[in-house]
């Protein structure tokens, strides 16, 4: 299937090489300090694995599993110390008007859940303009098809599953990467026995819990939650 890679078995994640014109994902691994880096687009990261302490927009930040952040484009950053660090990049292209925003870092332990559909949570990440990163929480069983109005790539953090689409299926494990064109009808299924936990990165930026079954019909999220 075009839209699933593993990240241990692709030379090139989800990027302009592979159809995706929005984003490219890469994993980056430092084990002591980095060289300084600085993009033309918006970069949003998120660490997988390891610590280590980073420099971003002259700002210091300590680097857990969990840790993410926004850089904005033309904003300096790098590594000072790693130890076994391992972190998600996705490069937003063509990145809107930052405001005199250079960089934002966020704790995934210090966001409130949100509610999505299909018994769904997810938790907004580090603040950007042209993007919006989250980690969702999806619970055992297949959600009905639905398809999204943005374009989003997805890397998954925990269990198991398959994704389905257009009669297509293939398996998910810790470490697949998904593009999701907008419009393109799909379902995520956990086999279980725990939530699956997947990043997402997607844009124009949002909420997570917009959704549209195939008929077009906006997913409900249940009443009485926020």
């Amino acid at each position: 299937m075009q839209w699933c890679i593993q990240a241990d078995e692709a030379d090139a994640l989800f990027g302009p090489e592979r159809g995706c014109r929005e984003f490219e994902q890469r994993v980056l691994r430092f084990d002591g300090a980095g060289e300084e880096a600085r993009s033309s687009h918006d970069e949003v990261l998120y660490v997988l694995a390891g610590s280590g302490t980073a420099m971003v927009g002259g700002e210091q930040a300590r680097l857990d599993r969990g840790s993410a952040v926004y850089v904005a484009a033309g904003t300096r950053w790098r590594v000072d110390e790693a130890s076994e660090l391992e972190v998600m990049s996705v490069l937003v292209r063509d990145p809107l008007p930052a405001n005199g925003t250079t960089h934002a870092i966020v704790a995934l332990g210090d966001v409130d859940a949100g509610v999505a559909t299909a018994g769904r949570m997810f938790r907004l990440l580090a603040p950007c303009p042209s993007a919006t990163q989250f980690v969702g929480y999806i619970p055992p069983g297949r959600a009905p098809d639905h398809f999204h109005t943005y374009d989003e790539v997805v890397y998954v953090l925990s269990s198991e599953g398959t994704l389905h689409i257009g009669g297509e299926s293939a398996p998910l494990h810790p470490g697949a990467c998904v593009h999701l064109p907008a419009r393109l009808v799909h379902s995520l299924e956990n086999a279980g026995p725990g939530e699956m936990e997947v990043l997402g990165v997607f844009r124009p930026a949002g909420s997570p819990a917009e959704a549209y079954y195939p008929d077009g019909t906006l997913a409900v999220v249940p009443q009485g939650d926020d």
